[in-house]
C-alpha cells in the first residue's frame, strides 16, 4: 500500500514542507477562485454548464464544480468516476452524467446496472459512428426486464482529430447525416444533442486564437442541429455542448458567435451548454496559452533533491515520469520550479527527474550554478505540464490554505 494512503490524515494542520515526497499539493483558494470565475461567466451569459470530473476525480472537487447542485449534470471518462459520483445523485444534487467515451460493448452492462440502481440519475451515452447503434440495440434486446431508450450525444470532431464525426472535411456531410438518421430511426436511443471538444485549442495563443477555436465549436454543433427534422408538429429541444478549458476562458464570446450563425433550424429549441474539466487546476499547458497567469495554477508537486552534480550543472529529484508525466507544451521542461522558474525538469526516467536550467545557461551568473541553488535533502515545488495526468499518478491530494498549511486530504477514484 502506498504510504500516503496509510498516513495522509496525520499531516492535516502541518506545513506543506512536512509532507512526504513526492506529494501532490492543491491550493484550495486557487481552486475556488478558478471555479467561481467560470461559474460567474456562464451564469451571466445564461448558459448551462457541465463540468468534467476527469482531472481530480474526487467527491470534494466535484461538489465544488457543481456548486453544490446549482449545476445538475457532469461528464465522466471512466466507469470508476461514474461510480464515484453516485453519492451526489443519492443526495439529490446530481441529475445527469455523460459517459464521455464513444460507447463500447463491455461498458454497457456496468452503465445499465448503475442506471437501474439509480433511476433518478439520467446516464447519457456518446456516439460518433453508425456502428454504435446496433451494439446498443443488441444490448437492449438482451435485457429481459426491458429497458428505456438511451439518451445520446452525437460527438463531433471540430479539429482535434481525436473522436467524433469530422464536420469540416468537404465530404463529411453525408457521414453526419447518416448518423443522425440512424439515431432517429432506432428505438434503442433518443437524440439528446451534439457534443464537441476543441482539444486543438490547447495550442492556442491568446484570446483571439482561443476565440477562433470556440467559433469552430459553435459552428460545428450547429451543423448537426440543421439536420434535425420536425416530429409531431412541435419544436424539439436539443442540447449543444461545447467547450474545453482554453475556450471556456473566452466563453464570453459565445453570444456573439451564436448571433453570427442566426436561427439555423426553426424546428428546434437549442440549449447551449459549456463543458470544461481542467479549469479548476490549470497547468503549464494552460499557462502557455496566455489565457491565465501563474497565480491561477492550483497544482504543485513537492519533490526532494537527492543529489547535486556541479560538473554538468544539474540536480536529481525523486519526481520522475510516474510523479509528473512526460507531457510537454510551449513552456519548456517536464515541470518548472515554482520559486525559480528558470530551473525545471529537463530529463526524466521512471522515478528520477533531472533539474537543469530551462534557458540552457552554462551555469555562470547569480542563481545559475546548481551548487549555489540546490542541496541534498532540499524540498522543491514544481508546477506540472498537464494536471490531469499528473494527478492520476498520486493516491492522495494534500489540500492547503493561503499559508500552505494542510487543511484537508482528498483520495481520488482510481482505475477505469
Amino acid at each position: 500500500m502506498d504510504f500516503s494512503l496509510q498516513s495522509h490524515t496525520s499531516f492535516i494542520g502541518r506545513p506543506v514542507r512536512d509532507l512526504p515526497t513526492p506529494s501532490l499539493v492543491l491550493s484550495k483558494p486557487v481552486l475556488e477562485r478558478n471555479i467561481n470565475r467560470l461559474q460567474q461567466d456562464v451564469q451571466e451569459l445564461g448558459l448551462s454548464f457541465r463540468p468534467h470530473v476527469k482531472t481530480l476525480k474526487t467527491l470534494e472537487i466535484t461538489r465544488l464544480m457543481l456548486s453544490n447542485g446549482l449545476h445538475r449534470g457532469l461528464i465522466v471518462s471512466t466507469l470508476s468516476e461514474l461510480r464515484g459520483v453516485l453519492p451526489l445523485a443519492e443526495e439529490g444534487i446530481l441529475d445527469e452524467a455523460l459517459y464521455g467515451l464513444p460507447i463500447y460493448p463491455s461498458a454497457l452492462p456496468h452503465l445499465h446496472s448503475m442506471r437501474k440502481s439509480h433511476p433518478n440519475l439520467n446516464i447519457l451515452l456518446l456516439i460518433d459512428s453508425p456502428q454504435h447503434i446496433p451494439i446498443i440495440e443488441s444490448f437492449n434486446n438482451s435485457i429481459s426486464d426491458g429497458i428505456s431508450p438511451w439518451p445520446v450525444f452525437i460527438k463531433l470532431d471540430v479539429g482535434s482529430r481525436r473522436a467524433g464525426v469530422d464536420v469540416y472535411s468537404p465530404d463529411s456531410g453525408p457521414e453526419l447525416e447518416e448518423l443522425v438518421r440512424a439515431v432517429e430511426e432506432s428505438s434503442a436511443v433518443e437524440l439528446y444533442g451534439f457534443y464537441c471538444h476543441a482539444g486543438h485549442s490547447y495550442s492556442a495563443k491568446g484570446e483571439e486564437e482561443a476565440g477562433r477555436a470556440l467559433g469552430s465549436e459553435v459552428s460545428g454543433v450547429l451543423r448537426g442541429v440543421k439536420l434535425i427534422k420536425n416530429r409531431g408538429g412541435k419544436k424539439r429541444k436539443v442540447v449543444v455542448s461545447i467547450g474545453s478549458t482554453p475556450t471556456a476562458h473566452v466563453v464570453r464570446q459565445v453570444k456573439h458567435l451564436l448571433a453570427e450563425e442566426g436561427n439555423v433550424n426553426g424546428d428546434v429549441d437549442v440549449d447551449v451548454e459549456v463543458h470544461a474539466g481542467n479549469y479548476p487546476t490549470n497547468d503549464l499547458q494552460q499557462l502557455s496559452t496566455d489565457l491565465i497567469t501563474p497565480a491561477d495554477l492550483a497544482v504543485r508537486v513537492l519533490a526532494e533533491v537527492c543529489s547535486v552534480y556541479p560538473r554538468r550543472n544539474e540536480a536529481l529529484i525523486n519526481a520522475g515520469t510516474v510523479a509528473l508525466s512526460k507531457e510537454t507544451s510551449a513552456v519548456p521542461g517536464f515541470g518548472r520550479l515554482v520559486e525559480r522558474p528558470e530551473w525545471g525538469v529537463v530529463r526524466m526516467s521512471q522515478e528520477h527527474g533531472i533539474l537543469g536550467l530551462l534557458s540552457g545557461g552554462a551555469g555562470d551568473g547569480e542563481g545559475k550554478k546548481v551548487e549555489d541553488v540546490f542541496h541534498v535533502g532540499q524540498k522543491v515545488m514544481l508546477h506540472c505540464q498537464h494536471a490531469c495526468i499528473t494527478a492520476a499518478q498520486h493516491f492522495v491530494y494534500y489540500v492547503v490554505d493561503e499559508e500552505d498549511v494542510v487543511r484537508e486530504t482528498w483520495v481520488p477514484w482510481k482505475g477505469w
